[in-house]
Formats: C-alpha cells, sequence, structure tokens
C-alpha cells in the first residue's frame, strides 16, 4: 500500500515498482505540455535544462538497473540494512551526479526523451518482476551518501530519486516562467 507524508510516498510490502509507476506518472504531468525549444532551455550557465534533467534520470535508472542485473549475476551477499532512502528527495542535500549520469548539452525532444525513460523503466520493471527476492533482499551495492543498500531497495531509490528531480523540474519551469 501507497501512503504519503508530506510529499514523501512511503511503501509497504512488495510495491516498489507502483512507487515507481506513480512517480513516472507524476513525472511526466510535469513536462505534460512543454515544447522542445523550453524543455533544452537552461535557466542559467550553471544549472540543467529540463532536458538535461530528464537525460541525467534515464541515465540514473538505467545504469541502476544494469548494476541491479550485475549484482543479482555476480553479486555477493551483503549485510545492508533499510536505509532512509526517502530522503533522496531533499533538495537541501546536494549530491554530484556520477560520471556515467552526468548529462550532455545536445538537443532532443520530448518524445525521444520519454522514449529513453521508457526503456529503463521497463527495463527495471523486468527486472523486479522476474528476480528472485531473496537475492534482491541480500545482494547490494554501494551508494556515495547511505553506504551499502540491498537491490531490492534500489528499486525505489529509483523513484525517490526521480521525485527528488520532479522538484527541480518545477523550480527550473517557474525560472523560466513556464
Amino acid at each position: 500500500m501507497l501512503h504519503y507524508e508530506e510529499q514523501v510516498i512511503y511503501i509497504e510490502g512488495d510495491e516498489e515498482m507502483i512507487l515507481n509507476d506513480k512517480i513516472r506518472q507524476d513525472l511526466f504531468a510535469e513536462v505534460e505540455g512543454i515544447n522542445d525549444e523550453n524543455l533544452n532551455q537552461k535557466p542559467s550557465e550553471n544549472e540543467w535544462s529540463i532536458k538535461q534533467i530528464l537525460e541525467h534520470l534515464y541515465l540514473m535508472e538505467g545504469g541502476i538497473a544494469k548494476n541491479i542485473n550485475h549484482q543479482l549475476k555476480n553479486g555477493e551477499a551483503v549485510h545492508a540494512d533499510v536505509k532512509p532512502i526517502e530522503a533522496t528527495i531533499n533538495r537541501d542535500i546536494k549530491v554530484d551526479a556520477p560520471e556515467f549520469a552526468v548529462p550532455t548539452s545536445e538537443f532532443a525532444s520530448i518524445e525521444e526523451l520519454k522514449m529513453k525513460l521508457a526503456a529503463t523503466h521497463q527495463h527495471l520493471l523486468d527486472i523486479e518482476n522476474f528476480a528472485d527476492e531473496k537475492d534482491l533482499e541480500a545482494k547490494g551495492f554501494p551508494h556515495p551518501i547511505f553506504g551499502d543498500i540491498s537491490l531490492k531497495q534500489w528499486i525505489p531509490f529509483v523513484a525517490y530519486h526521480e521525485q527528488r528531480h520532479i522538484l527541480q523540474i518545477k523550480e527550473v519551469k517557474e525560472k523560466l516562467n513556464l
């Protein structure tokens, strides 16, 4: 069951991808109606455009899915306590994007980005649907802030990370008067 507390959506039980699906709907609703020119416009030299945020999201989701897959096949058991991954939405805590998830400045259309986001989302969904639950709970890999996170918890981490960037998109829209 999903429930809300102060903009944070919590999950109970084995509903990781339900949360991811809900946040993805929110993401697409937030960018609905933005034309490709505005999508690619940066509010300032040092800030990302909405296109760059969306690119970062599919790069991150794809990278995490790839890492989960790798750990399922080759990883060893880790003793990862449950982490407060919902804190990821706190935009007051700044974290540099990992190198693999830094977006480019190349122009892209909303349709291209939605297709790439759909592909990485499907990859994560396939993992969640077909992976052995015990492996998801027993195996993991480290996060730069939280330390070792189980593979099972990495799935909703993607949603919280996306929720964080929805807030960033709202900020960019406000700065661009969209």
